[in-house]
């Protein structure tokens, strides 16, 4: 459940004194509706997508990345449609502030915390509602 994750994910920094948090985030099937077209992209939120999406795009305690297959083109027009709605994305397929730990090498595979992501368990359908209770915000 992508809740648990948030919430481990929260209680962790709280616990471990970090600044911020590395939240990677899919488009098809988790923040929009997919309409499986190629070069005509998606425009259709999920229920509670663009709310939440809003209040994490304004914390600065939250790095946000965008985790997508789409094409150049196209993540160029996702990122403006995004923008157009107080959506902002701090890097895309990438994490160039983790490179290596203490347990990992990232950088072949980058660093997150929290992975929104259809492929991973993460239902666009109900999710967004339930994120909006962990993150304290039941009226968004």
């Amino acid at each position: 459940m992508i809740t648990r994750a948030i919430e481990n994910c929260l209680r962790s920094a709280k616990e471990k004194g970090w600044d911020k948090t590395y939240w990677a985030f899919d488009i098809h099937g988790t923040i929009l509706k997919p309409n499986y077209k190629r070069d005509e992209i998606s425009r259709e939120f999920y229920p509670g997508a663009i709310e939440v999406m809003k209040v994490i795009a304004k914390r600065n305690d939250i790095v946000k990345i965008l985790y997508t297959c789409s094409y150049p083109h196209e993540i160029e027009q996702y990122l403006e449609y995004f923008a157009q709605q107080g959506i902002h994305f701090d890097y895309i397929n990438q994490n160039p502030e983790i490179t290596d730990g203490g347990y990992g090498y990232y950088k072949d595979k980058f660093y997150f915390n929290v992975l929104m992501d259809d492929k991973a368990g993460f239902d666009g359908e109900s999710d967004w509602e339930n994120i909006k209770g962990v993150l304290g915000y039941e009226k968004i």
